[in-house]
């Protein structure tokens, strides 16, 4: 009987150590990954382009509609894998604020510092009546183009609250694009 009860007590002790090792392992996992997006933020400076005044709109920035389902499922599993947030820009090549935002993107300087924090995917909504699914995924309407959503590799959105805050690309200073972008890739 005495036998019995040790066997229990060990099973039981071995099971909370199991689970106890888990869970750390889970916490030491996390931790890497916040310590990587630390380094990450610490290697790129934020671009200062306050002396761009002109800025020359892309051509074409939107690919054909029917890519974005594929890019966006890969974007999500590069980014998990770089310890990088996914930056989703939903427009159209007919949007004059969507072709200004496309050519802030292609700053030299933006552009490198956007490729170390983010993986990007320009999505074309036609004229919004194409995947505009996408964007419900993670709760948002698109009611105007450009609407940026910045999603965690897990797909959490960081900006709910400012999704429809580049629409207006035209009149925004492009450091202010860059300066918002980084606020919302702060965002924890």
């Amino acid at each position: 009987m005495r036998f019995n009860h040790s066997v229990r007590v060990i099973a039981c002790l071995s099971l909370a150590l199991s689970a106890y090792i888990t869970q750390a392992q889970a916490q030491a996992q996390a931790q890497a990954q916040a310590q990587a997006q630390a380094q990450a933020q610490a290697q790129a400076p934020l671009p200062d382009i306050r002396k761009i005044t002109t800025i020359t709109p892309a051509r074409e920035p939107y690919p054909p509609a029917e890519l974005a389902s594929k890019q966006v499922h890969e974007a999500f599993l590069t980014a998990a894998k770089t310890n990088r947030r996914v930056l989703l820009d939903f427009g159209g090549n007919w949007c004059p604020d969507c072709r200004i935002l496309a050519g802030i993107f292609a700053v030299p300087s933006v552009s490198q510092w956007l490729d170390e924090h983010f993986v990007i995917v320009p999505v074309n909504v036609g004229h919004l009546d194409t995947n505009m699914e996408l964007a419900q995924q993670y709760g948002v309407t698109i009611k105007a183009v450009p609407t940026v959503l910045l999603l965690t590799p897990q797909g959490r959105l960081l900006n709910p609250d400012g999704a429809l805050a580049l629409g207006s690309a035209r009149q925004m200073a492009p450091q202010s694009v860059v300066t918002l972008l980084n606020e919302w890739n702060q965002r924890p």
